[in-house]
C-alpha cells in the first residue's frame, strides 16, 4: 500500500474560525492547579515538572471551539476544558508507572516516577484529579439541575469502572487475551474513546445540544478516537523517540495491546482508513444540524496528515509493516 490510497476528502474547517491560543492554553493548564505556599518541597517540585510539561493540549482546544460553537459561557468552558486536560494528565502519569507500562519519557521529559519517584508521582496524579473534579463544579455551576446530573453521570461513566478503568485493566492483562483487532479495540474503547468522548460530547451537554447531536458526536469521538489510537500504535512500532518524545516499542515488549503488531502496519492503516470514512460521514450528517461546528474538519484533517507522516513508506520499507 503506498500512501496515495490514504483517504483525502477532507471536511473543510470554517474559514477565520479562531483556535485558542496555544501559549495562552500553556498559561492556564499552569495556572488551574494554583500551588499554595508552604507546599512540601518534593511535591511542589514534582507538580511543576508536570505543570511545565503541557503536552499538545489538543483537548482543552476542542472543548473551547465545542463551547464556543454552542454559544457556551468562556468561564464555565475554560473550567471543564482543563478540568478535563487533567484528568487526561492524570491518567498517563498512572500510565507510565513502573507497575503499569514503566515508561521513561513523556511529552519529552523524564516520567514523573522517575523524576521524583512512584509515591511523588501518585500524589501528583491525584492532585490533578482532585482539582479536575472541582473545576468540573465550577463549569457546572450554572446549569440546571438535570444538566448538571446527566453531566456527572457521563463523566462517571467514562472515567470510572465502565470506561477508563476497565480499559486499563484490561490493557494490564491483555497477555491473557488474544491478540485481535476487536481485543485491542475494545481496550481503546474503554481509554483512548472514554477521553475523546468526554472532549466533544461534555460542553455539547452542559450547552443543551440536542440528544441527536450528542449522538453523532459519539459516534465521531469513536472514530477519531480509535484512529488516534491506532496512529499512536503505529508509532511505537515504526518511531524513535526523537519523533515522539515519549518511550517507544514498549507495547510488544511488555504484551500490551498495539492493533499494528496485532494485524500489521498495513492492516492497522486499511483499518484507520475505514474509521476515517466512517468519521466523515457521521461529520457530514453533524454539520447539517450545526453548521459551526465545520472547524471539527481540522482535527480530521491533522488525524489524516499525522497518518501520512508516520506511515510513510512503512509498508515498503519496514519489516514489521506485513501482518
Amino acid at each position: 500500500m503506498n500512501n496515495q490510497k490514504l483517504v483525502r476528502n477532507i471536511v473543510p474547517a470554517e474559514p477565520g474560525f479562531d483556535e485558542p491560543n496555544a501559549a495562552l492554553l500553556a498559561e492556564d493548564f499552569r495556572g488551574f492547579l494554583p500551588l499554595p505556599a508552604h507546599l512540601d518541597s518534593h511535591f511542589e517540585e514534582a507538580l511543576r515538572h508536570v505543570l511545565q510539561n503541557p503536552g499538545s493540549l489538543v483537548r482543552p482546544r476542542l472543548v473551547m471551539q465545542v463551547a464556543t460553537a454552542y454559544g457556551l459561557d468562556a468561564t464555565h468552558a475554560n473550567s471543564l476544558a482543563f478540568a478535563l486536560e487533567y484528568f487526561h494528565t492524570a491518567s498517563l502519569i498512572f500510565d507510565d508507572l513502573p507497575c503499569m507500562d514503566n515508561a521513561s519519557h513523556r511529552r519529552g521529559a523524564p516520567c514523573v516516577h522517575l523524576a521524583f519517584g512512584e509515591p511523588g508521582a501518585i500524589l501528583s496524579a491525584l492532585a490533578l484529579i482532585n482539582r479536575a473534579y472541582a473545576l468540573t463544579w465550577q463549569a457546572l455551576s450554572g446549569c440546571a439541575r438535570d444538566t448538571q446530573l446527566q453531566v456527572m453521570a457521563y463523566l462517571e461513566q467514562r472515567l470510572g469502572v465502565e470506561g477508563l478503568l476497565n480499559g486499563q485493566s484490561l490493557d494490564l492483562h491483555y497477555a491473557k487475551l488474544p491478540h485481535n483487532r476487536e481485543t485491542t479495540e475494545r481496550i481503546a474503547h474503554g481509554k483512548t474513546v472514554s477521553l475523546i468522548r468526554l472532549t466533544l460530547v461534555m460542553p455539547a451537554m452542559l450547552a443543551g445540544a440536542s440528544a441527536r447531536e450528542i449522538q453523532l458526536l459519539e459516534r465521531i469521538a469513536t472514530c477519531w478516537g480509535l484512529g488516534y489510537q491506532i496512529v499512536d500504535d503505529l508509532k511505537d512500532v515504526l518511531q524513535c523517540f526523537s519523533e515522539t518524545g515519549k518511550s517507544v516499542a514498549r507495547d510488544v515488549l511488555l504484551g500490551r495491546p498495539n492493533i499494528a503488531a496485532a494485524i500489521g502496519v498495513c492492516g492497522a492503516v486499511e483499518r484507520l482508513n475505514s474509521l476515517i470514512r466512517m468519521g466523515d460521514l457521521t461529520l457530514s450528517r453533524l454539520l447539517i444540524i450545526k453548521p459551526s461546528l465545520s472547524f471539527l474538519g481540522k482535527l480530521r484533517a491533522d488525524l489524516q496528515a499525522e497518518l501520512v507522516r508516520v506511515t510513510e513508506n512503512a509498508c515498503e520499507m519496514n519489516p514489521r509493516a506485513q501482518a
